[in-house]
């Protein structure tokens, strides 16, 4: 078992603190840039939209990740105000995040007339990779753990950052605690391989847009889980708010996912640049070929038109500038 405690500043410069938090953050944000760069070019969209892009939706999932968490921790807020937007602002609520993320990648795909579905699956293994890295940061501010366990790999709490269920006096110091931050990272981990080989191996039956929905599905199916080893949750009617949402993730995404699938469903966007694209959905041309007079493109005929498109002789130069 893991017999230390961190410290949650890694540095100081002169008078300000540099915390772990924040520099896990700042890492999962690197790491998502450089996945997303990636995807982008293997998915045959212009990966030099990411930069300004991220800067934008970053800034706003941030915004709601902070709103979120001082409502479900609004016991540390309610005396002091000021806490709420002055720093080390050790505090973010990635449901918060991920809807106004998601309100700002639906507002700047809009405005730039860029294909909404096709980078929302572009962003999707990008969240998974930020969360897992990202989620180390509650390990240096001893926060986000569960219950009491002999497992190898519980982690000790310090007194003054327990819970109001745990106290010293009842769990001495060399109890250990349940690292729930590790199993959501670990979970970032898997989620992120999982999507990319989706990407990768199911291109002629995946859809634009079902890697998010896998992601929602994913995502919550794991925080409704780790909300049943939690204590200090923020509630509604006695039931943990977060596990409401997950639901509300989980039923909607797999409800779509059927949906989208259906039999005879509309044909699909290429990519933006379908002769470079290795990744992702694989789409068709909105006007291939309905052989079979039945008034819809089905999976072959798809398939069929995407190959048309990367074939198509007067793509060539296209192709021969798409991003490699």
């Amino acid at each position: 078992m893991l017999d230390f405690v961190p410290n949650p500043v890694a540095l100081q410069l002169g008078p300000l603190p540099v915390y772990w938090y924040g520099i896990g953050y700042a890492v999962g944000l690197a790491v998502a840039y450089q996945v997303l760069i990636r995807l982008a070019r293997r998915a045959g969209e212009d990966p030099e939209v990411v930069g300004n892009g991220m800067i934008i939706v970053a800034i706003a999932a941030l915004i709601g990740g902070r709103l979120y968490h001082v409502i479900d921790q609004w016991a540390l807020y309610q005396d002091d105000l000021l806490k709420i937007v002055l720093p080390p602002y050790t505090g973010l609520g990635v449901y918060g995040g991920i809807a106004t993320g998601l309100v700002t990648v639906i507002a700047y795909t809009r405005i730039k007339r860029l294909p909404f579905w096709r980078w929302a699956d572009i962003i999707a293994p990008a969240l998974f990779a930020m969360q897992a890295v990202a989620r180390w940061g509650n390990f240096f501010n001893q926060e986000l753990y569960g219950p009491p366990t002999t497992l190898p790999w519980g982690i000790p709490i310090e007194c003054a950052h327990r819970i109001a269920a745990y106290p010293c006096g009842t769990f001495p110091d060399t109890t250990r605690f349940h690292p729930l931050f590790l199993y959501e990272s670990l979970s970032g981990v898997l989620g992120a391989i999982a999507l990319i080989w989706l990407g990768f191996r199911l291109r002629s039956w995946l859809r634009p847009g079902d890697l998010i929905l896998v992601f929602f599905t994913w995502y919550g199916i794991t925080r409704f889980g780790l909300e049943t080893l939690r204590q200090d949750n923020w509630t509604f009617f006695g039931v943990p708010t977060a596990q409401i949402v997950s639901l509300l993730f989980i039923v909607p995404a797999i409800a779509i996912l059927v949906w989208r699938h259906r039999t005879g469903h509309g044909p699909d966007e290429p990519a933006s640049r379908p002769a470079g694209a290795t990744w992702g959905a694989l789409g068709n041309s909105l006007d291939a070929s309905d052989d079979d007079d039945d008034g819809m493109v089905d999976d072959d005929e798809a398939a069929e038109g995407q190959l048309a498109i990367e074939a198509d002789p007067d793509d060539e130069d296209q192709s021969a500038s798409a991003p490699v």
